[in-house]
């Protein structure tokens, strides 16, 4: 049903309905995507994949949605089997790889690619239903009022999950809401057995979830007694910071270990304790700096995390401590479990910001850098393939901190390598190109390293400091990290091997998907709309990743960022509604001198920029790709003969963008720049080929 532009209270009614769809499924992607990588520790590395899949469902419902199915319905089914997979998925682990660096992998086997590819297939499943229900709404409706309430929802949903998840993340909880949003969208008689299925599909999710858990913006925070039972992390259990012999807490995320929090002063331990010779172990790793660099007045740690590095700082008599720590989390943890207590000593500044937005920004100087721990087991964005540390590993990173040095300063630089000897020679080459001087270097067993970089070089340092060794290497030539390539657990410039044959697998899956499910009479104006979805998620990925380095890399700028986008894209949109009356290939060359600008401006220029520079640049430059390629779409939209088609088309095109994302793993992130020119043209010339066969 076509609805007429002069039944005002039934349009109006489909619009609202069209924005709640629209609020759903963005808020259900992103609770997802939040919550499987937690559940399954196999999807860890992979989350990009469940917004690809999730597009991918959406896309092939809007597809199929003249065809009368009425999938919708069928909603709260799909949810239990994809929740009870993951049920019986959680005890999956992690495949390795010898050319990238997971912490604590398995040998690849073919049961952790089925449950892999079944996760994102089970995905693309939940999201059908949804977008079947948008394409018939939005084949009800005038094109570009479809597309801005599309736009409204999806931007609302955004805002809210951001929201959900600072003040009371919960998957639980999450669910809930998702459940109340489709029984208010669902018709009456439908009521019984979907509230039978989300009522299981919610048992489901509360099994898999420990109540006990802590939700950081981050991680999925689990703390553990020295026996290995679970602590409830929202209590604090006792004196702990005048008690004898005190605990020492085991934090997990994702449900792997991730850092101790306790204290390592021996004045806190009876002498024959075995918490005593623990923490005497544990002084040995942190006192290492202090070994090499006596006396320092004033510190900064970053990746400061239970604040074991800040409290051997404190030891040492450091007069002024500056830990900078992204989680506000870990922090709020090691409040309570802490024994040290040294986040609420008045000679500690604690910092909650990204490690290289806090470096960049600073104008102390420092008599010792620490870089702690930080080994992330997150990816920075949904959107991205790189990790939440991959900006704080770059040449450029290291040189800024080498900067913020005193001039007898020194930077010290800690990683667990394990075995991966290329890590070691990896991190050797990254820290002499950022300082100039080779660094002197201390391993521990296990695989423990520590690089010191001198502003001035001393005439002799110790051979060893406890089970410390220094030792020495010239790393061969190779690869390092840059912010263009921020890949410093990636042994080459490559795609790791296992990523192919999943993207592979999904890939050959989704073209079977859309070639069986286009409908009759998709032509070449549905390429258009292709390669405008192409573009456009290749685009939102390089602006996220842009101005997470500008500004760090925490969940509140990727949301600020993300929804910035869909406002852009709104803003197109209304234009176009009230301003723009037809489509001109003329559109195209603001388009295309605004990526050009954006590529070929060096971000060293950007970072260079005050606060306010940046900022500039950010609002002014950034957006103005994604602003004239929404004019692009909105005005082609507008008088698509099958509105649902190309919106499937342009979800389907957003899809393989996602796919292609994970080439900047082998030509890194400026590359991606001329892919989007490269899909936006191909729009171009199917735009031509359309007005050329007199469609």
């Amino acid at each position: 049903m076509t609805i007429r532009p002069d039944d005002d209270g039934l349009a109006y009614r489909s619009g609202v309905q069209l924005f709640a769809l629209s609020f759903l499924a963005l808020f259900l992607e992103l609770l997802l995507i939040r919550w499987v990588p937690s559940a399954v520790r196999l999807v860890a590395y992979y989350a990009n994949l469940m917004l690809i899949s999730s597009f991918l469902g959406l896309g092939l419902g809007a597809l199929i949605s003249r065809r009368g199915l009425r999938l919708f319905r069928l909603f709260p089914l799909a949810l239990v089997v994809n929740v009870g997979f993951i049920f019986l998925s959680r005890l999956a682990l992690l495949p390795g790889s010898t050319t990238e660096y997971r912490f604590f992998n398995a040998t690849p086997t073919v049961m952790n690619y089925t449950v892999l590819v079944g996760i994102f297939a089970l995905n693309v499943i939940i999201f059908v239903p949804l977008g079947e229900r948008i394409g018939q709404l939005f084949n009800a409706l005038p094109a570009l009022r479809a597309y801005a309430w599309d736009l409204g929802g999806s931007l609302c949903g955004t805002l809210a999950f951001g929201a959900f998840s600072l003040l009371a993340f919960s998957p639980f909880w999450g669910m809930v809401a998702v459940a109340a949003l489709f029984l208010a969208l669902s018709r009456a008689r439908l009521l019984i057995w979907t509230l039978g299925g989300f009522a299981a599909a919610l048992t489901l999710v509360f099994v898999v979830t420990d109540h006990r858990a802590l939700w950081s913006p981050y991680y999925y925070i689990t703390a553990h007694h020295p026996d290995g039972s679970i602590l409830d992390v929202s209590e604090t259990p006792g004196p702990l910071r005048t008690m004898t012999d005190p605990p020492i807490y085991e934090v997990r995320v994702n449900q792997d270990f991730y850092q101790p929090h306790g204290t390592m002063n021996p004045a806190r331990f009876s002498p024959e304790s075995a918490e005593a010779r623990r923490a005497a172990e544990t002084r040995g790793q942190y006192f290492l700096p202090y070994v090499i660099k006596p006396d320092p007045r004033r510190v900064v740690v970053v990746g400061a995390g239970g604040g074991q590095d800040v409290e051997a700082a404190l030891l040492n008599g450091v007069e002024r401590v500056d830990a900078v720590e992204i989680d506000p989390g870990l922090v709020s943890l090691a409040r309570r479990l802490s024994a040290s207590g040294v986040y609420d000593d008045p000679r500690v500044r604690v910092v909650v910001d990204d490690a290289r937005a806090f470096l960049q920004r600073t104008e102390e100087k420092y008599d010792l850098i620490v870089f702690g721990y930080l080994d992330s087991q997150a990816l920075f964005s949904s959107m991205s393939s790189i990790r939440l540390d991959g900006y704080v590993y770059t040449v450029e990173s290291i040189r800024t901190a080498y900067g913020r040095l005193t001039d007898d300063g020194v930077l010290s630089l800690s990683f667990f390598t394990g075995a991966n000897v290329w890590l070691l020679d990896k991190l050797l080459r990254t820290v002499r190109e950022a300082t100039g001087v080779r660094p002197i270097s201390y391993a521990y067993r296990g695989g423990q390293i520590t690089l010191f970089s001198f502003k001035n070089q001393p005439s002799q340092v110790p051979e060893e400091s406890g089970e410390w060794k220094r030792f020495t290497g010239d790393p061969p030539d190779g690869p390092i990290p840059t912010d263009d390539w921020p890949y410093l657990y990636l042994s080459e410039k490559t795609v790791p091997s296992d990523y192919l044959v999943v993207i592979g697998i999904l890939l050959a899956l989704s073209i079977v998907a859309v070639l069986g499910l286009m409908p009759r009479g998709a032509g070449i104006g549905e390429g258009h709309f292709f390669f405008l979805g192409v573009g456009f998620l290749l685009l939102q990925t390089r602006s996220i990743a842009t101005c997470s380095l500008y500004f760090g890399t925490t969940w509140m700028v990727t949301t600020v960022i993300v929804a910035g986008v869909l406002l852009m894209v709104l803003m197109a949109n209304y234009v176009v509604l009230r301003h723009l009356t037809r489509f001109s290939r003329a559109l195209y060359i603001p388009l295309m001198i605004s990526l050009g600008v954006v590529y070929l401006v060096p971000t060293d220029l950007i970072l260079s920029f005050p606060l306010a520079g940046r900022v500039a640049w950010s609002l002014l430059a950034v957006p103005l790709p994604i602003f004239f390629a929404g004019l692009i779409f909105s005005t082609t939209f507008r008088t698509s003969p099958g509105p649902s088609a190309s919106l499937g088309a342009n979800l389907i095109g957003a899809t393989i963008g996602g796919f292609l994302e994970y080439a900047g793993m082998a030509i890194g992130h400026q590359g991606l720049g001329l892919f989007v020119m490269a899909a936006y043209l191909a729009s171009l010339v199917v735009v031509g080929r359309r007005a050329g066969a007199g469609r």
